[in-house]
């Protein structure tokens, strides 16, 4: 099986206030640290980048310019990629993700599978709210969470399959969503607790605090 990663670094930091993605983790970027650990499983891994990027690709074999959603990032990514038969995509901003996890979700894509995604435990209480043109939002109802995950990256596809997917450029906010959408098949694999998607800026303290080898 053929394996190659696309990792997602095309994020302009609105949120964070930075590109917290090409931040230093002690010694290394936080991309450069996700790219290194989805070539555990991958021969050839792909970094999608910003406008006005002026790194060395990070690690990476190829990078290439993201496109202004994440959904066009990835197929910018995919269209570079050739005579590969299985691709992972991460996102840069968790460089938390063990090669264990990405191991896990690469043994789960086989028969009929299309895709696999990891996902953790929901234990908070979730309600569906309605959002009003105030600060407050309305509650319609509470969602029961034992059949709820809270959807990670790395993300393992047939190519074939995640190409179908994005005919026609559609938008989501995860490639799970796109194979959902035209029938595929994804199954979920157990995630990891500390595989946290670096969002704003007390995220990386926390990540800068574990210490790194």
């Amino acid at each position: 099986m053929r394996v190659a990663a696309v990792v997602v670094a095309a994020g302009r930091g609105v949120r964070f206030g930075e590109m917290k993605q090409f931040l230093d983790l002690d010694g290394r970027s936080v991309c450069a640290r996700s790219v290194e650990v989805a070539r555990t499983v991958a021969t050839t891994v792909v970094v999608v980048v910003p406008e006005g990027y002026a790194g060395d690709g990070e690690g990476a074999d190829v990078t290439v310019l993201g496109g202004s959603t994440r959904a066009e990032s990835v197929r910018r990514g995919l269209d570079v990629l050739d005579d590969v038969d299985v691709v992972v995509v991460h996102d840069a901003a968790r460089p938390a993700a063990s090669p264990q996890l990405f191991a896990r979700v690469l043994e789960a894509l086989h028969g009929d599978v299309d895709g696999v995604i990891p996902g953790v435990a929901v234990s908070d209480t979730l309600k569906r709210v309605e959002r009003r043109a105030s600060a407050e939002s309305v509650v319609l109802e509470t969602i029961p969470r034992d059949n709820v995950v809270a959807v990670q990256t790395p993300q393992a596809f047939r190519l074939s399959t995640l190409r179908r997917a994005h005919e026609g450029a559609p938008d989501a906010t995860d490639d799970a969503a796109l194979l959902e959408a035209i029938g595929a098949t994804v199954v979920v694999v157990e995630g990891e607790p500390d595989n946290v998607k670096i969002t704003r800026p007390r995220d990386m303290a926390e990540m800068r605090a574990r210490g790194w080898a």
